[in-house]
């Protein structure tokens, strides 16, 4: 067993962290296997965008604590470069990503739930670093995407006193871009998904490379904009988006160049 399952329906990956007796706590096979299949769906053109959830109502409870004992630094160290990738690949790769959060989304889950383009999260789940309680400074990526999406004030709360926050406020705060019903998340965030899918691949996967870049200098994003505007200028998807405008339908993109 990975921990992991996939599903296609359509043009959405679905995959889901299933660990229940764990709450969906993750080991390194289980990320083994979640960027496995991450790197399929890119790899397949008919996969567009993907959904991140866990089984039996609830995200996923961050790393198992049995990945932790007798952990040493020089083995830390090691195994945080490997669970990068899988940061890297959502939050910089070139398809989309929605994660739908029932339940709990604590420690590292959060982590890879903000590594997310978009976060729907139900009403009753409650969304937590966790980390300080293990002696611990958050990991995979939350100190960079917690404070883009909260402010640096709501971060700190988070960060250093552990705060919750439920469902019910992190759409408020900008912590998720959805709010559902609970037990609703994956239906949202399946059409969210395939809302995503139907954008131009292209134009998509360039978008997400800056956005993952972070907060620079104007210069430096007019020059990548140039740069990448005209490529998307060269290819296919451009040409039929001018199409369905002046036909006045929707467009079917491909993501050819």
């Amino acid at each position: 067993m990975t921990g992991v399952l996939a599903e296609d329906a359509g043009a959405v990956r679905i995959l889901t962290f299933d660990r229940p007796e764990k709450r969906n706590a993750f080991t390194l096979e289980s990320m083994a296997a979640l960027q496995d299949r991450l790197e399929e769906g890119i790899a397949d053109p008919g996969v567009r965008a993907f959904v991140l959830t866990g089984s039996a109502g609830t995200f996923c409870a961050g790393v198992d604590v049995a990945v932790l004992q007798g952990a040493t630094v020089a083995g830390t160290h090691a195994n945080l470069v490997a669970l990068h990738r899988t940061v890297r690949t959502l939050a910089a790769g070139p398809k989309p990503a929605v994660a739908a959060v029932e339940g709990h989304a604590v420690g590292a889950g959060l982590s890879l739930a903000l590594a997310c383009d978009l976060v729907v999260a139900a009403e009753d789940a409650t969304l937590r670093c966790a980390f300080p309680r293990l002696g611990l400074m958050a990991d995979l990526g939350l100190l960079w995407s917690l404070p883009q999406r909260v402010g640096h004030g709501m971060a700190r709360r988070m960060l250093l006193l552990d705060e919750p926050v439920r469902g019910t406020e992190a759409a408020d705060i900008g912590l998720a871009d959805y709010r559902s019903a609970p037990g609703e998340a994956l239906e949202i965030a399946m059409d969210v998904a395939r809302r995503l899918a139907a954008q131009p691949p292209l134009a998509v996967g360039f978008t997400k490379a800056v956005l993952a870049a972070g907060p620079r200098d104007l210069d430096a994003v007019l020059r990548q904009e140039a740069s990448d505007q005209a490529l998307l200028h060269g290819t296919s998807d451009f040409h039929e988006g001018l199409r369905a405008f002046t036909e006045r339908r929707d467009p079917v993109f491909t993501g050819r160049r």
